[in-house]
């Protein structure tokens, strides 16, 4: 029987509470959109499979809550991950300051190899912009991380995002003098993988508003 993938790695979306990042996990792996959705309470994840230059990339997605209460929950995730997406809303100046703190935590709690990359998610919503696409090129070149703006809504960008943080984890991994995918796939076995499959999806959620 065909290897279902190559090369296993975990990936992670941090940002504010309301930015979408749930919202961006559906698009990229069920290729839908929820007007409305119950917020993340800790971590929930999902899976997807990539062809990234003939490599089968199985790519486990880590959806975490935003909220400060649950933030000492997700930080013990931080180590664990290979590539980091940092979300914030167009449409909301503070989730864009607090990208300063997020990228701090990453810092401090995940690998050092990590690679990361800033999101700015719903720029469809273009009337109630409040972040220019200029001020987050501008900081993501501060931090020398790749910037993409994204719409969940009308999926703009988003397969993109998670594509290029998938090759640029790959791509670090492929420098490594001891091997291949020595990095990648030595926090994250087959049976961890099919015992996450199996839970997919059953996180604990709380009630929440549309924050998409």
């Amino acid at each position: 029987m065909a290897k279902e993938y190559d090369v296993l790695l975990r990936l992670m979306l941090l940002g504010d509470s309301g930015v979408g990042k749930t919202c961006l996990l559906w698009r990229f792996t069920d290729n839908d959109f929820h007007p409305s959705h119950i917020s993340t309470v800790g971590i929930d994840f999902k899976m997807k499979t990539l062809d990234i230059d003939g490599i089968k990339v199985r790519v486990q997605i880590w959806d975490t809550a935003g909220q400060e209460r649950y933030q000492t929950v997700t930080k013990e995730y931080y180590r664990r991950a290979q590539g980091i997406l940092l979300v914030y809303d167009v449409t909301n100046e503070h989730s864009f300051q607090h990208i300063v703190k997020w990228a701090s935590d990453v810092d401090e709690s995940a690998p050092d190899q990590v690679k990361r990359i800033l999101v700015g998610n719903k720029c469809d919503v273009d009337q109630r912009r409040r972040v220019s696409t200029e001020q987050g090129n501008k900081l993501a070149q501060s931090y020398g991380m790749d910037f993409f703006e994204t719409s969940a809504f009308t999926d703009y960008n988003v397969k993109e995002a998670f594509a290029r943080l998938t090759q640029l984890v790959l791509d670090g991994n492929r420098k490594d003098p001891d091997g291949l995918w020595v990095n990648v796939s030595s926090d994250l076995s087959t049976r961890d993988l099919q015992q996450d499959e199996i839970g997919q999806g059953v996180a604990e959620k709380a009630e929440g508003v549309c924050l998409c």
